[in-house]
């Protein structure tokens, strides 16, 4: 059951399921004042219509974020993505949702899908509108071979730290979640000369203060995947949760939403949080990170690189022309940097959290959508 239905969303929930297959899906369009529904799609064996809502909220406010335009919305199959039988319960979900897309709603990827899987989704749907993130042999952009969402992370770091007065050079990292996103974010820090000093995965992390060679770790998840960690000699073993409390300037939370409480925000050691991850705290944890002094950049604004390129290959879809990964990259650059100075400097001047002055501006740009095509009063 959804947990709540008000003024700004949903506007449609749609559930789906298949006896054959097993698949059990669903889809939530939370609001398209400001355009169609784009979100991704995501397979786990646990996803529920709560955590698809609360996930299409946050996209709604994403592409506001930004200032793009397209409506928030995001779709789950409750299925173990790693199962033989993947592509079936796949094609299955598409075809369920043939009413809703591509008209009100374009695939995309999220956790448990892959530019493959979205190759499926589009040959399902029988046209080049229907999803996004499909393979460059295809004419699309992928992007989690590019780490679009991980490299936007990255550059929300630099700009987080440029804002406090700091040198991304000097400062060492934690990441949680070493994902595409995560995996994507260490590449583009090192590039800027930051150190990440710990990395966690599903199965365990790895920390050495002095530093984490990079490009071996990625040499590592290219082989093992998650099991990296039980393939690095020379760093220390972390538990699961502990890359949250290492000693690091910034901690970057780029797995599960969900993973900093009030407890655990009192406990933090670092000065900067950048959000790569959709959901990581919650609003009492964003009050004691206020007034701890903590800068965050919320999720919304720091994580939006794939929507940046969403925007760019939903537009290539229509005109045939492939992409230009590098214009992708500049105009991520360009617009999460000053998404992440913006939402800064207005938490600061209205001593409000970072997610309430970023919100802010994201509800002001929707709702005036809605008042202009009469959802609300004039």
């Amino acid at each position: 059951m959804l947990e709540t239905i008000d003024d700004w969303g949903p506007e449609k929930v749609v559930c789906v399921s298949d006896t054959r297959t097993g698949m059990r899906g669903v889809l939530v369009i939370d609001n398209t004042a400001r355009g169609m529904g784009k979100g991704g799609t995501r397979m786990t064996p646990t996803v529920s219509v709560t955590e698809v809502a609360r996930l299409a909220r946050n996209m709604t406010w994403k592409w506001a974020g930004v200032d793009l335009f397209y409506g928030g919305a995001k779709a789950g199959i409750r299925y173990d993505p790693t199962a033989a039988d993947k592509e079936a319960v796949l094609r299955s979900f598409v075809r369920a949702l043939r009413n809703e897309v591509p008209d009100e709603y374009v695939f995309g990827l999220d956790v448990g899908l892959t530019e493959a899987d979205a190759a499926i989704m589009l040959d399902e749907v029988g046209g080049r509108s229907g999803a996004v993130g499909t393979p460059s042999a295809l004419g699309g952009l992928p992007y989690d071979q590019l780490g679009v969402t991980g490299f936007g992370v990255a550059e929300s770091l630099d700009a987080a730290a440029q804002f406090a007065g700091l040198e991304v050079s000097r400062l060492s990292v934690s990441i949680q979640g070493f994902g595409a996103v995560g995996a994507a974010a260490a590449n583009r820090l090192a590039e800027l000369g930051a150190t990440v000093v710990a990395i966690s995965t599903s199965q365990g992390g790895l920390h050495d203060p002095d530093g984490l060679d990079v490009a071996e770790l990625l040499r590592l998840r290219e082989i093992y995947g998650d099991a990296l960690v039980h393939h690095h000699d020379s760093a220390k073993p972390l538990a699961p949760g502990d890359e949250l409390r290492v000693t690091a300037d910034v901690l970057l939370p780029a797995a599960l939403q969900d993973v900093i409480d009030e407890q655990v925000a009192g406990e933090l050691a670092a000065s900067i949080i950048v959000e790569g991850a959709n959901l990581p705290t919650s609003a009492a944890a964003q009050q004691v990170l206020h007034h701890r002094g903590v800068v965050v950049v919320p999720d919304f604004i720091a994580n939006a690189g794939g929507v940046v390129a969403a925007a760019v290959a939903m537009d290539a879809r229509t005109s045939g022309i492939r992409p230009d990964p590098s214009a992708v990259f500049a105009l991520i650059s360009d617009k999460l940097r000053a998404g992440t100075t913006t939402t800064l400097a207005e938490s600061r001047a209205q001593d409000l959290t970072t997610h309430q002055a970023a919100r802010q501006t994201a509800e002001r740009r929707v709702h005036e959508a809605m008042r202009l095509k009469g959802r609300l009063p004039r």
